[in-house]
């Protein structure tokens, strides 16, 4: 069975800044790790998450959920200027589609 540091959702970048890799870590949007390899940065920021939720644990802190494990409704509520509510239901009903098909098609 996996662990849960493995579970989370990571990511390693280049950084121009830094010149150099940089791993992160979407459940710990706090941290971060920078190494001269992809494989280090990753293996560094993993390693930093571990000790996080070994602290975390230790101080009864509750870990986070890895996005992976989460459910989600597919419903969200985004607040829009009144103007591009006007402009997105003359697209769908130009279209011929509801708002939340127009809508739903531009975020794919």
């Amino acid at each position: 069975m996996a662990r849960v540091i493995d579970k989370y959702t990571y990511r390693v970048t280049w950084s121009e800044e830094d010149l150099e890799y940089v791993g992160l870590c979407a459940e710990f949007a706090s941290l971060s790790w920078l190494d001269e390899t992809q494989e280090a940065a990753l293996a560094g920021i993993k390693k930093l998450v571990r000790q996080c939720v070994a602290q975390m644990k230790k101080n009864n802190e509750d870990i986070p959920q890895p996005f992976a494990a989460r459910q989600f409704s597919g419903k969200f509520v985004v607040r829009v200027p009144p103007e591009t509510h006007r402009m997105l239901t003359i697209q769908a009903a130009e279209s011929g589609v509801s708002l939340n098909r127009l809508v739903s098609s531009k975020l794919n």
